[in-house]
């Protein structure tokens, strides 16, 4: 196991033109998967959605390494997310990823000064600046995204994405619709692959019941999958 497979997990605004009018933005909620690497139990990841109170959301995920090596290390991940919509898009306002285990701790912190179209990514090895892009998202808030897009009917999907160094634009194809299994039930669900690099990157979809993901594989970073055990909102 590589601690860098927590980096990516579960690891905007410019979405594939349609036309197609913006439904509401999704209200509070929780969601918990399961994480596993390689088929074995890896850990319990928790994602929440709440407003902040001052026009800005957060969006949080916490992972607690329960087998394996993540919980020989003790791994616990951190990455909450700041944002403001964007008609549906979470729009970046900033980003803080934390790491901790036995062997590494890693921190990354991202804030986006709208007024001053810059972004500040800070590793605690100097900071990195570079032009922010409207509508854009960050790794963590990438998989809400997606799910919004489908929602909304998008087949292709184009996402400003703020990564390390510069914005990229990350492009993801829906495909057709599958029989996945997982602990929260059996769904028909829309499958979603990165289109535009060999990321091994797939996720399933139900964009009328959920907004996140039933199911996500990502083998990049440690072949990591991650199931739907439970969603409720508020």
């Amino acid at each position: 196991m590589t601690i860098r497979f927590l980096r990516p997990l579960l690891a905007c605004g410019l979405l594939a033109a349609s036309g197609l009018a913006l439904a509401a933005t999704p209200a509070a909620f929780t969601a918990t998967y399961d994480v596993l690497q390689g088929g074995s139990p890896l850990g319990r990841a928790t994602v929440t959605l709440a407003p902040s109170g001052d026009g800005e959301w957060v969006y949080r995920k916490q992972m607690q390494g329960t087998g394996g090596m993540a919980a020989l290390l003790g791994a616990r991940l951190e990455e909450s997310s700041r944002f403001r919509w964007k008609g549906d898009v979470p729009e970046a306002v900033g980003y803080d990823y934390r790491l901790d285990a036995a062997i590494k701790a890693k921190k990354r912190h991202m804030t986006v000064d709208w007024s001053a179209k810059q972004v500040t990514v800070d590793e605690g090895k100097g900071t990195t600046t570079y032009p922010a892009q409207p509508g854009m998202v960050e790794r963590n808030t990438l998989a809400l995204a997606i799910g919004l897009a489908l929602r909304d009917g998008h087949r292709q999907i184009a996402l400003p994405v703020g990564v390390k160094q510069r914005v990229e634009t990350q492009n993801f194809r829906a495909g057709g619709k599958e029989a996945v299994t997982v602990p929260a039930g059996s769904f028909q669900a829309t499958r979603v692959d990165r289109s535009d690099a060999d990321q091994g990157f797939s996720a399933w979809y139900v964009p009328d019941k959920y907004p996140l993901p039933v199911k996500l594989q990502q083998k990049d970073g440690g072949d990591i999958t991650m199931q739907l055990v439970s969603y409720k909102a508020g």
